[in-house]
């Protein structure tokens, strides 16, 4: 099997030695091109790459953001049987695609993981989202939750450390840093065939469960989306300070259930739907900041990766 490992030298949780050994423990079983990332989007050139070489699969060792990329450049075209197959070893400092897969969160134990799937041949085919033309894995966003994506990378670029501490501070800095969104949102709900739903502050769109962790705890905005159905969506059109922890508590639950009260829009297994604003605002995919929009069309899309699992 011809196969190529993406590296990002910048993986959080990866040493350079580490990474040699699981580049080397792979190259046992694969016929095996390692390839460091060298710039932003330089993951989706390779894969792009790889797809027009031919080969058979294509290996993400990074972050969210890694393996995002990696899947838009497979997907340029657009799904098709014949591209190479995905699997992902974990080295960011959350790894939520990694994860919702079932896969261990050390990237040694999840490179076992992964040879032991390619000699047993498993696999499976997952749906996933889009945002406009940007392929996501498990999450995307409009508003709040984006805006707290990007104060992040603002900070990640002026040298500090991606860490969940810092995904707090940031999100409690724009939460009492933005009470006139807070209490009108600047987002429209479109949903055909459904009157639209104005006033939103903050819409976060879920292809698989966990949303996202907080250290180890996953937080279910929407506990029932799954990679074999359609989209959902869990929006506010209020967030008050009491509500909202609320909220958080629900989501950290282990009931199963989802976040509920009269300030709750929630959307499950749908095709498409259109979150809108008058102005700009933030959008995230998979954790990762698109800059800001003005209209942004979800959509699910079927079976559209085959990943080694």
């Amino acid at each position: 099997m011809r196969a190529l490992l993406v590296v990002n030298p910048k993986a959080t949780t990866t040493s350079e030695r580490t990474r040699d050994v699981l580049a080397h423990a792979l190259a046992g079983d694969l016929k095996l091109d390692v390839v460091s990332t060298e710039h932003r989007g330089h993951a989706a050139e390779l894969a792009r790459q790889a797809t027009e070489d031919g080969l058979d699969l294509v290996i993400a060792l990074g972050g969210d953001g890694t393996i995002n990329e990696v899947v838009n450049g497979l997907l340029v075209d657009g799904p098709a049987p014949s591209l190479p197959a995905v699997a992902v070893i974990p080295g960011g400092n959350t790894n939520v695609f990694a994860r919702s897969l079932g896969m261990p969160n050390e990237p040694v134990a999840a490179t076992g993981f992964v040879l032991d799937a390619l000699r047993a041949g498993r696999s499976r085919e997952i749906g996933l989202g889009m945002a406009d033309e940007r392929w996501f894995l498990f999450c995307g966003g409009l508003g709040f939750d984006a805006d707290v994506v990007g104060r992040v990378e603002d900070r990640r670029a002026r040298g500090r450390r991606s860490t969940h501490g810092l995904y707090v501070r940031s999100a409690m800095r724009r939460f009492y840093g933005g009470r006139d969104t807070r209490k009108h949102g600047p987002l429209t709900l479109e949903v055909p065939g459904l009157d639209p739903v104005e006033g939103i502050c903050l819409g976060i769109v879920q292809n698989a469960v966990p949303w996202t962790f907080l250290g180890n705890r996953p937080l279910n905005p929407c506990p029932e989306a799954s990679y074999d159905t359609g989209l959902d969506l869990f929006a506010l059109t209020r967030m008050s300070t009491l509500p909202t922890l609320r909220h958080l508590a629900q989501m950290l639950g282990s009931t199963g259930n989802a976040p509920h009260g009269r300030h709750v829009v929630s959307l499950h297994d749908c095709d498409a739907f259109t979150l809108r604003a008058e102005e700009p605002v933030s959008l995230q995919v998979d954790g990762d900041h698109l800059g800001e929009h003005r209209s942004v069309t979800f959509r699910g899309v079927p079976r559209a990766l085959r990943v080694i699992v």
